[in-house]
């Protein structure tokens, strides 16, 4: 088995431990797993020569993120980005300590960890690719369950936010998603949000 596929393997194995299901389709699963396997799926599609730093990360993004529940901060935007950074830094170091573990050497251990903490946006090719497809997980996947429990200011505001760190590749994969007649509808509206202020 090569490096790749032992810590595919590994990574796989951890999430399958998340005690969150997520269901699609007729199916349930265990919700990291889910989200960590459509993530690498549209790293694939984006990019269908993509580095193995980036499948790496992309199967690995939010691994074990149950593990550091939200509630256990206090409440406040400061607190909720302080739990942003420490879930990122987790990630990270649960990465880095997997790819360590199936021979992976330094230097693409910490380019793996470039990419999870996504630095150098809009500037490096591999960290914008990897932010298109977790805007196009939460497309996919959880938007239309998403928009109706919140109030539509809340759900433009956030799809404006989500679309300006995509770029024009990520964007022409979103709009070819298949929304509800009122999700597009929100979309359309972060969208020209976006154009009035440019």
């Amino acid at each position: 088995m090569t490096k790749l596929a032992q810590a595919f393997q590994a990574f796989d194995n951890y999430n399958k431990k998340d005690p969150h299901t997520f269901v699609w389709g007729d199916l349930s699963y265990p919700q990291e797993y889910f989200l960590a396997f459509k993530l690498y799926e549209w790293v694939l599609k984006l990019n269908p020569d993509a580095s193995e730093e980036l499948l790496l990360a992309s199967r690995s993004q939010h691994i074990g993120r149950w593990e550091i529940p939200r509630v256990t901060y206090p409440d406040g935007r400061e607190a909720y980005l302080k739990w942003r950074k420490d879930l990122a830094l987790f990630h990270a170091e649960k990465v880095s300590s997997t790819m360590q573990g199936v021979g992976y050497d330094d230097e693409q251990i910490d380019r793996v960890k470039q990419i999870i903490l996504k630095q150098k946006l809009k500037i490096d090719a591999d960290v914008q690719t990897i932010e298109n497809a977790l805007c196009l997980v939460f497309l996919e996947f959880q938007y239309e369950d998403f928009y109706p429990k919140h109030s539509p200011e809340k759900v433009v505001n956030i799809l404006r936010k989500s679309l300006l760190k995509m770029d024009s590749h990520g964007h022409q994969f979103a709009l070819g998603l298949n929304f509800s007649e009122k999700g597009f509808a929100h979309i359309n509206e972060a969208l020209n949000s976006i154009k009035r202020n440019q």
